[in-house]
């Protein structure tokens, strides 16, 4: 029997290029190839690259050259696809290069290089699709591209303006994920809070009834799955309040990726993002005293162009009154075709790491002292990973990769993607420990 064509994946960057990659990999099995666990083992690699900083695209480039050299034959796709002269210029002999969400034309890049073996077995591959990440969650991508314009970030160049899914498109994909074992849904898009705008949130059928297009209608319609149901990347446009009651009610989880930025109102206007940060303070107490459970998730840019110790200052300080749940930071980066890259006084690379050192320092004691109030309280854990004597699982306030984890002790052997009930014991700076109490 003819063997079938192998193929090796590299996928880097954010959980929306994982959810392309998933679906290259997914067309590619139900037509007959196989994956390869090694770059020598295949007979051709296929590299999803992420473009969104230079350190980004210089580990994109390494894993191009690492293909290369382990075999030689390799298809470039992804953001830094978008602009492939670089590549061009470092890797001559790449078979292809596509820019993001262009299934297509890696499919046919695939085709000319690997024709596919005759026959394919359809019934190979589950009705869900492949996953990258763990059968018990998924990230469920219910647009691509951006409307905003933020001044340090080059996604809507690479990635286009805001393209929305139907909400029935949404509902029948998070349907059968959930029909297929999926505890958790992580929906995900560049701004997650945007979607339906571009379709004029457009109804489409579902069911029995009419499904808007729509942030809070997608939103309830999906806390009707069973699943965890995790809210990332949400621009705070004023409709995101209407969501805190869903959290309240159960639908889903009380947890809100919003990315601020920064609070300094120069250097968010400097950003072109929301500048009227005392009125971001009030609702998010608002949230707070609605729905007490809420964890919010953030990411903040330390040594923007124009960033004075002022600015600085003023961030810290709305950092302790905001009490952010879990917080990442980047160093800014000047980024290829970024308009920040025109904006004067530059900070110096020293300084930006002293700030950096000095909010990550300042958020350790933050999260600290958030973490301890759980003590003494029972919260629901989604185990992740199951140990000789302590499982690692997360609360409904921990996105995975990216926060925190809950570490228990059980007396009876446990199951990934199972959800128990645990008793807090105590807290660290940044990880719960305790131990089960019911399932």
């Amino acid at each position: 029997m003819e063997r079938a064509p192998r193929i090796s994946f590299t996928s880097l960057g954010c959980p929306k290029a994982l959810v392309d990659s998933e679906r290259i990999i997914t067309r590619l099995r139900a037509e007959g190839y196989e994956l390869a666990r090694k770059h020598d083992g295949a007979d051709i690699v296929i590299v999803n690259t992420c473009g969104f900083l230079d350190s980004a695209k210089q580990e994109s480039l390494s894993a191009i050259g690492e293909a290369m050299s382990e075999n030689g034959k390799v298809i470039v796709t992804g953001c830094m696809g978008a602009e492939p002269e670089q590549i061009e210029q470092a890797y001559p002999g790449v078979l292809s290069i596509t820019g993001p969400q262009q299934y297509e034309s890696v499919l046919d890049a695939v085709h000319r290089a690997l024709p596919p073996a005759h026959n394919p077995h359809l019934d190979l591959v589950p009705p869900q699709g492949i996953k990258l990440t763990p059968r018990h969650y998924a990230y469920l991508k219910i647009s691509e591209g951006c409307n905003n314009r933020c001044t340090f970030c080059i996604i809507p160049k690479l990635r286009g303006d805001l393209v929305s899914r139907p909400a029935n498109d949404v509902l029948r994909e998070a349907e059968r994920l959930v029909g297929a074992g999926v505890k958790e849904l992580l929906v995900i898009s560049q701004d997650t809070s945007a979607y339906g705008v571009d379709l004029k949130y457009a109804e489409s059928p579902w069911k029995d009834r009419q499904v808007r297009a729509k942030f809070l209608d997608l939103a309830r319609e999906l806390g009707e799955l069973g699943a965890w149901v995790r809210l990332q990347y949400v621009y705070p446009y004023p409709h995101v309040d209407e969501v805190i009651a869903l959290m309240n009610e159960g639908k889903v989880l009380p947890y809100l990726d919003i990315p601020f930025q920064h609070a300094s109102p120069e250097v968010l206007k400097a950003m072109k993002r929301p500048a009227a940060q005392d009125k971001t303070l009030a609702r998010i107490k608002r949230w707070r005293e609605e729905c007490p459970d809420l964890a919010l998730r953030s990411t903040f840019i330390v040594g923007f162009p124009g960033e004075t110790d002022t600015d600085f200052a003023y961030l810290l300080d709305w950092l302790d009154e905001a009490e952010i749940d879990r917080l990442g930071c980047f160093k800014y980066e000047p980024v290829a075709g970024a308009t920040s890259n025109a904006i004067e006084n530059p900070v110096p690379e020293e300084v930006k790491q002293e700030r950096y050192n000095a909010l990550m320092a300042r958020q350790q004691k933050i999260s600290a002292r958030r973490l301890k109030r759980k003590v003494g309280t029972r919260q629901q854990i989604i185990i992740d990973e199951v140990g000789p004597t302590v499982a690692k699982g997360r609360s409904k306030a921990d996105a995975p990769e990216i926060d925190g984890a809950v570490y228990l002790t059980s007396r009876r052997p446990l199951r990934v993607g199972e959800i128990v009930t645990a008793k807090i014991e105590r807290a660290d700076q940044y990880d719960l420990h305790g131990s089960v109490a019911g399932f």
